[in-house]
């Protein structure tokens, strides 16, 4: 072997250009996600949407085009409910509180102590340890504006995860419309 072939394959040589590559592969990754997160953002809202309107039976996977989905939401009325008084806030509430129920964000709001409660073991039948105060209650009104459908986050644990979803109850509020949940890390196929 040449002085030269050895001094290309020296182990600080390999290193160099390995790590090199690794900066230039890092930046490029970098700028593709701050680049892309209002699109994540957006897509993540149109998912959200996309599921209450599922559970609610207003959409059908395959059927319903995604672009029918902000008009299909548009058709909710949107009420922040307080769970420790079991009522709906006033809207002067909600601005006062700084609430807006479009980007109310229940999972983070519980893991805050000034807007969740922590559960006693008596109350926590869903293992979940605290509780957001404000929950957003999604109502679907009719021709005569009564409630049709009332949409509901829901959360709890189930075989190996926390599962989020929502589920829809018909206007009586005792009959259970719909139930969809769009996050969870079960395995599918087990017990059944």
């Amino acid at each position: 072997m040449s002085d030269e072939s050895k001094s290309k394959d020296s182990m600080k040589n390999i290193l160099v250009v390995a790590l090199g590559v690794c900066f230039v592969c890092a930046v490029i990754v970098s700028g593709a996600a701050v680049s892309m997160k209002p699109q994540r953002l957006e897509n993540k809202a149109l998912d959200r949407s996309k599921n209450i309107l599922i559970a609610a039976g207003l959409f059908e996977k395959g059927v319903t085009p995604d672009s029918q989905i902000d008009k299909l939401f548009e058709k909710f009325t949107l009420r922040v409910a307080d769970l420790e008084e079991g009522r709906f806030l006033t809207d002067a509430e909600v601005s006062e509180l700084g609430i807006d129920p479009v980007k109310y964000d229940q999972r983070k709001a519980s893991k805050d102590p000034s807007l969740s409660k922590a559960l006693s073991d008596a109350e926590d039948t869903a293992s979940i340890t605290r509780r957001a105060r404000y929950s957003v209650v999604y109502l679907l009104k009719g021709e005569q504006g009564e409630v049709d459908r009332i949409v509901l986050p829901i959360h709890g644990y189930g075989l190996w995860s926390t599962l989020y979803g929502f589920i829809a109850l018909e206007g009586d509020g005792n009959t259970v419309a719909g139930i969809t949940f769009y996050e969870h890390a079960e395995t599918a196929g087990l017990g059944g």
